[in-house]
């Protein structure tokens, strides 16, 4: 029970990080971005990579959401689900963001 609250926490902390991000606003938040010199921040579109890591954050709120169940209802298979989730969109992620320039101006 005391880790389906922690995942609950967590879960919310996401959510306000993800409903930030999907406003286009805080980027200064991303990892990476963040460390950029302003030069080479002026070469990215801002929002669009602010709105994009929103989605992404949804993505990771459904899957701490499906181990908070797992937890609750004590569903193994819940919790295998939502990894999977986890290391698949992180495996997407990784990838859509690095190939293909799609977030330069």
């Amino acid at each position: 029970m005391a880790t389906a609250i922690i995942y609950i926490i967590i879960l919310m902390l996401f959510l306000i990080f993800a409903i930030v991000l999907s406003k286009g606003k805080g980027a200064f938040l991303i990892a990476g971005y963040n460390t950029l010199p302003e030069s080479e921040k002026a070469k990215y579109d801002e929002v669009a990579l602010a709105k994009f890591m929103g989605k992404v954050m949804y993505g990771y709120c459904l899957s701490i959401l499906l181990w908070g169940l797992s937890e609750l209802i004590n569903q193994q298979w819940l919790f295998i689900v939502g990894l999977v989730l986890f290391i698949g969109l992180t495996i997407f992620t990784l990838v859509y963001v690095n190939t293909g320039n799609r977030f330069k101006k």
